[in-house]
């Protein structure tokens, strides 16, 4: 793959199809705590956020003061439901066989689910141990700060011009913008949406896929043009 120093994959959505499981876990207790809200809106509005600042972002604009344990319970819960049912996203295994580069995983995750997870679906030993959690990166701040993308591109003396991310959401785009990187979005897993592709090239997404399979070809095909970030 000539062109590129790095590739970076989100992981929730992107290497593993989790964000729908979240969402469900999400709406429940958001509705159960007074705030109606179905799985798909959950999608649609927060797909990319961290639950605390979803739960930030809903006492503030539904003036509706939740409570403190919805923490703790969200992670208990999904923690549970992500270790019986999540799966790999389809042709994860087959594009990165193809892909001729050295590789990471930058999330807002926390390192113990990001384990939890690609344990489950076969994926842990092909990114470990590069396997990055904005919760542990210098101050700690999620996706859509940088710092993430940054540290990776730094431990691999990549260039970030020369790195490529791939992304399912918004916020993930920003971030990777915003540290000089190439994205490409994608769109294949369950939680996508009928406005999700226009939403992520909104974002600054060069290019948008929906299925893994296509990912060698247009990497490849990015890799033998440069654009101005």
């Amino acid at each position: 793959m000539s062109g590129f120093d790095l590739i970076i994959f989100d992981c929730d959505g992107v290497i593993v199809d989790s964000e729908i499981i979240a969402a469900e876990v999400d709406a429940e207790l958001l509705s159960d705590a007074g705030y109606e809200i179905d799985t798909a809106t959950v999608v649609e509005r927060f797909a990319g956020m961290t639950w605390k600042d979803i739960l930030l972002t809903v006492e503030k604009e539904a003036d509706l003061p939740l409570p403190a344990t919805l923490l703790e319970q969200s992670e208990k819960i999904l923690d549970e439901r992500l270790g019986r049912e999540v799966e790999s996203v389809p042709g994860v295994r087959f594009a990165l066989g193809r892909i001729d580069l050295p590789r990471c995983i930058c999330s807002n995750s926390s390192p113990k689910r990001l384990k939890l997870m690609l344990e489950r679906t076969g994926h842990y030993d092909v990114f470990a141990p590069n396997i990055f959690s904005a919760r542990t990166i210098g101050e700690g701040r999620p996706k859509p700060a940088p710092d993430v993308f940054l540290h990776a591109a730094k431990s691999f003396a990549a260039d970030p011009s020369k790195t490529v991310v791939i992304e399912d959401s918004v916020h993930g785009i920003a971030g990777a913008r915003s540290a000089g990187m190439r994205v490409v979005g994608f769109t294949g897993a369950s939680h996508s949406f009928p406005s999700h592709a226009d939403q992520l090239t909104e974002a600054g997404a060069e290019t948008v896929i929906n299925r893994m399979a296509d990912l060698p070809a247009v990497v490849e095909a990015l890799g033998h043009w440069s654009v101005n970030i």
